[in-house]
């Protein structure tokens, strides 16, 4: 995998066009990916395991070896930093290096998170329901839309709004020390995660994502926020709060 040369879906139709062909009624029998698409997928998809491998790894060694976090705010600057790295760096040799970078430290940030909720009652059941769901999620969002073919391209706009929304309110519950609105950002981010799920499948599989880089970092950072999401609601129930 080369992110110097990233995969490019053929050119030629517009959106619109494209959109009227791939919607294939549930009836009909419809035709296989393009090899373009196919080859993004499968790149994607490997990099997101091995990416999903470093971060456990990484959260499995953090919460062993009981190493302290960074902070919220701190975290959230890093993530953002690495982030815009990734971006800038998405046609080059240094796009790996950079996603490895990215997915190692937000799974730093995942053992302390961890070593919380252990050690709240019922804290093992909460992680394993994080966990599991997490994963349920994923399997279910992304094999409809490989089975359907939609476009849900129409829902990206308000879900990147959403997100902000969700980031600023998550900031002010922190700052303000709001259990009440840290629920409802919690639900809020689970939601619109599993909607970016839908959103960056559908990119890829309509020819929208043409760089598996991007595609990656995209699908990690929904699942990364999805299970934080469902570990917080999850563990409330093992609160003391």
């Amino acid at each position: 995998m080369n992110p110097s040369h990233p995969d490019r879906p053929p050119s030629g139709l517009p959106h619109a066009q494209t959109r009227q062909i791939t919607a294939w009624p549930a009836s009909a029998a419809r035709p296989a990916l393009a090899p373009e698409v196919q080859r993004v997928l499968r790149n994607t998809y490997a990099l997101l395991a091995m990416t999903l491998l470093l971060s456990a790894a990484v959260a499995g060694l953090t919460l062993m070896l009981q190493l302290p976090g960074p902070g919220p705010l701190l975290s959230l600057a890093i993530t953002l930093g690495l982030l815009w790295g990734v971006h800038r760096l998405q046609h080059s040799a240094w796009a790996l290096p950079a996603v490895f970078a990215l997915t190692g430290f937000m799974g730093y940030t995942l053992g302390p998170l961890l070593t919380r909720s252990l050690t709240l009652p019922g804290g093992t059941e909460a992680v394993a329901l994080a966990l599991a769901g997490t994963g349920a999620t994923f399997l279910a969002l992304s094999s409809y839309v490989l089975v359907t073919r939609r476009d849900f391209s129409f829902m990206g706009g308000f879900l990147m709004a959403g997100m902000v929304i969700a980031l600023l309110a998550g900031v002010g519950a922190l700052l303000l020390q709001i259990p009440a609105l840290a629920l409802a950002v919690s639900v809020a981010v689970a939601l619109l995660s599993a909607g970016l799920i839908l959103y960056e499948t559908s990119r890829i599989v309509q020819g929208g994502e043409d760089n598996y880089v991007l595609a990656t970092v995209g699908l990690y950072v929904s699942l990364f926020n999805l299970f934080t999401s469902l570990l917080s609601l999850f563990g409330l129930g093992g609160s003391d709060d």
